[in-house]
């Protein structure tokens, strides 16, 4: 049985701007999530413990990012897609790590609210 697609924010939209051929690669990395597969690209995020995986993909000289979490057990939220504009080196800026923590809380409320779990 496949897991629930829930996105939090501007998410949906947001990814819904990326060219088509990352569009396709993030939205079967998260495909796979809702198996409960992880994809080849999916890596941990750092700084925020287990279960919240992002999924990077290069097109045209442009960086872009996914990040999800698969903590619960019938959802996958997607918190956050955005392409990185800074230049110099790989780490997640801080202002997307901080909005992805806001929307890892609001997801988990969420959860909570929608399907009584934790």
């Amino acid at each position: 049985m496949l897991k629930s697609v829930e996105r939090t924010g501007s998410s949906k939209a947001d990814l819904k701007c990326f060219p088509e051929p990352v569009q396709d690669r993030m939205g079967f990395a998260i495909y796979q999530a809702q198996a409960g597969l992880r994809h080849r690209d999916a890596k941990p995020l750092k700084g925020l413990g287990s279960g919240v995986l992002k999924v990077m993909v290069r097109h045209d000289g442009d960086t872009f990012r996914a990040v999800y979490t698969v903590r619960f057990e019938i959802a996958v939220y997607v918190l956050h897609a955005f392409q990185k504009k800074v230049k110099r080196g790989v780490a997640t800026p801080k202002q997307e790590l901080d909005l992805v923590r806001r929307r890892l809380r609001v997801a988990e409320q969420h959860y909570r609210n929608t399907h009584g779990g934790g």
